[in-house]
C-alpha cells in the first residue's frame, strides 16, 4: 500500500508564518518513532559511498555480467544525492523536498513524504539548480530507523528532518540554516553524516559563486536538539560543498573546504582539509597547499572533492590536478603534505579498497592511484575510454556514471570497460549506489535499476 505524508495541519505548531512565506521554527519537533532500531545487514548502503569513511566499496556486489536496465522509478524531480538502500528499499529525495522509499526489486513506490514547498531559482541570486530542495545525500540511522536528509524551502531555509524509514511518518524537524552568511546565498550540497546520535550537516555556496555565504558545518542530535555549528574562519566563501560530505577517519570529521576571501597576506582557512571534534565542532587539524594565495585567486582549491583515507594516509585531490598524501595523527598545516602526485582535475567523491583509490575525475579519464607503505602514491590505470565521474567498486568493476548519462563498468584492475548502459540524464556529480545485483542512479526525473551488477 502506498503511504503519502505531506507536511501540514500536523506540524503547524513547529511553524511560523510570515508574509506569506513558511519558516522553521527553532525549536525542534519530535514523534515517537513507529519503528525501533533497524541494525544494518549485508548488502545495505546507508549514506553516501556505503560507510562514513566514504570507501564506496561494496564488497558483497555480485560479478559484474550483462548489464540492463531493471526498472526505472519516475518521481517528481531531480534526485541529485545517492540512492540509499536499507533491506528491501530504496530511499532517495528530490529537488521537489519530496523523499520516496521504493521497491528495490520494481522500484513501486511504497511511501512518499514531502516536506515543504522548494525554494524557486527565480528567488536565488544565482544558481543551477530549479528548484532546490534536497540536494545533499540523505544518512540512514540505524538506532533509530529514521532517514535524515536537509531540505531547502521557499525562502532558502534549510530544514533538517528525520522520516520513518519503514513508514515514510515525519518524527524529527528542526531549523538547521548555517550560522553565518546570507540564508538565500547558502546551499546544502554534501552528503548528510550520522555519527554517535547525531546529524553533520555542511553548507557552501550557489554556483556562480555570488552572495555573501561562508562554509560551515551544523551539527544536531537524531532528535533535532543541541545544535552546535564550525564556520570557516574567513570573511567570505570558503565553501564545504563535496558531494561525499564528512569523512570519519578514527574520532575526527574531515571535510575538504573551497576557496575563501583572501588571496595574499594572513590565510584565513579556505582551500583546505580540515579535521573537527565530532562533539564541539573544533577544528583540531589542518592542511593546505603552499600556493593557497593563488588557489583561491585563481579557483583551484582543493574544496571540489572529499579526502580519502587510503591505508594508513589520508589523500586530497582538487582542481589542480595533484593528489596530496598527508598523515592523519597531523595533516600538516599549510605546505606539510607527506608526498603529491600528478592525477587529475577531481570533482566529487574517490572511493577506496585497500591502499588504492580510484579518483572522481573531472577532466581526463577515471584513475586508479595505488599508495605505497611509505605513502608514495603513483598512478597504477587511467581508464581505457573517456569517462569521469565519482566511482563506487563492486563486483570485480569500477562503477562511474558519466555526464552524459552513460553507466561505465570498467575492470577495476586495468581500467578496461567491461559493460556500459545508458541511464538517461544525469545531475551532476552524481554517483552509482551498488546493492545485490542492481546499480541504483539517480536521474533529473527519478531513480533508474540496473541490472547485471
Amino acid at each position: 500500500m502506498l503511504r503519502t505524508f505531506t507536511i501540514g495541519a500536523a506540524l503547524v505548531g513547529a511553524l511560523t508564518v510570515a508574509g506569506g512565506i513558511v519558516g522553521i521554527a527553532t525549536a525542534a519537533t519530535t514523534t515517537t518513532p513507529a519503528n525501533a532500531a533497524r541494525p544494518l545487514a549485508a548488502g545495505d548502503w546507508p549514506t553516501y559511498h556505503k560507510d562514513n569513511g566514504r570507501s564506496g566499496d561494496a564488497a558483497d556486489l555480485a560479478p559484474v555480467s550483462t548489464l540492463a536496465t531493471a526498472w526505472h522509478a519516475t518521481l517528481d524531480g531531480a534526485v541529485f544525492g545517492q540512492p540509499l538502500v536499507i533491506g528491501s528499499e530504496v530511499m532517495a529525495a528530490t529537488e521537489n523536498d519530496t523523499v520516496y522509499g521504493l521497491n528495490a526489486a520494481t522500484g513501486a513506490v511504497r511511501w512518499k513524504t514531502n516536506v515543504g514547498k522548494p525554494q524557486p531559482l527565480s528567488g536565488l541570486p544565482c544558481g543551477d539548480i530549479n528548484p532546490l530542495g534536497i540536494t545533499g545525500t540523505m544518512a540512514y540511522d540505524s538506532a533509530t530507523g529514521r532517514v535524515f536528509a536537509a531540505a531547502e524551502t521557499a525562502g532558502g531555509h534549510h530544514t533538517l528532518v528525520g522520516i520513518n524509514a519503514t513508514t515514510g511518518a515525519v518524527e524529527v524537524r528542526a531549523n538547521a540554516d548555517s550560522p553565518k552568511g546570507t540564508v538565500l546565498d547558502e546551499q546544502q550540497r554534501a552528503a548528510l553524516t550520522v555519527l554517535n546520535g547525531r546529524v553533520y550537516i555542511a553548507y557552501g555556496g550557489l554556483t556562480g559563486d555570488c552572495g555573501s555565504y561562508i562554509g560551515s558545518v551544523v551539527s544536531l542530535t537524531t532528535s533535532g536538539a543541541s545544535p552546535i555549528s564550525f564556520a570557516v574562519p574567513t570573511k567570505k566563501e570558503g565553501g564545504i560543498w563535496a558531494p561525499g560530505g564528512a569523512v570519519v577517519a578514527g574520532s575526527q570529521l574531515l571535510y575538504s573546504v573551497g576557496n575563501s576571501a583572501n588571496t595574499s597576506g594572513t590565510y584565513d582557512g579556505g582551500d583546505a582539509v580540515i579535521s573537527l571534534n565530532p562533539s564541539t565542532l573544533a577544528r583540531t587539524d589542518f592542511f593546505a597547499p603552499t600556493q593557497w594565495a593563488s588557489d583561491n585567486a585563481k579557483d583551484l582549491d582543493l574544496g571540489s572533492a572529499s579526502p580519502a583515507v587510503v591505508g594508513s594516509f589520508v589523500t586530497i585531490t582538487g582542481k589542480r590536478a595533484t593528489t596530496y598524501v598527508l598523515r592523519p595523527s597531523h595533516l600538516g598545516g599549510i605546505g606539510g603534505q607527506l608526498s603529491t602526485a600528478g592525477s587529475c582535475s577531481s570533482f566529487g567523491g574517490p572511493a577506496v579498497v585497500g591502499n588504492t583509490e580510484y579518483l572522481a575525475c573531472h577532466s581526463g579519464s577515471a584513475k586508479a592511484i595505488t599508495l605505497s607503505a611509505t605513502g608514495a602514491a603513483s598512478v597504477t590505470w587511467t581508464a581505457k575510454t573517456s569517462v569521469n565521474g565519482s566511482p563506487t567498486v563492486g563486483g570485480g568493476a569500477v562503477w562511474i556514471v558519466s555526464g552524459s548519462g552513460v553507466l561505465f563498468a570498467l575492470d577495476q584492475k586495468t581500467g578496461a570497460v567491461k559493460g556500459q548502459i545508458s541511464v538517461g540524464g544525469v545531475p551532476h556529480f552524481v554517483s552509482p549506489t551498488l546493492s545485490g545485483q542492481h546499480a541504483y542512479v539517480g536521474t533529473t526525473n527519478g531513480v533508474v535499476a540496473i541490472s547485471g551488477a
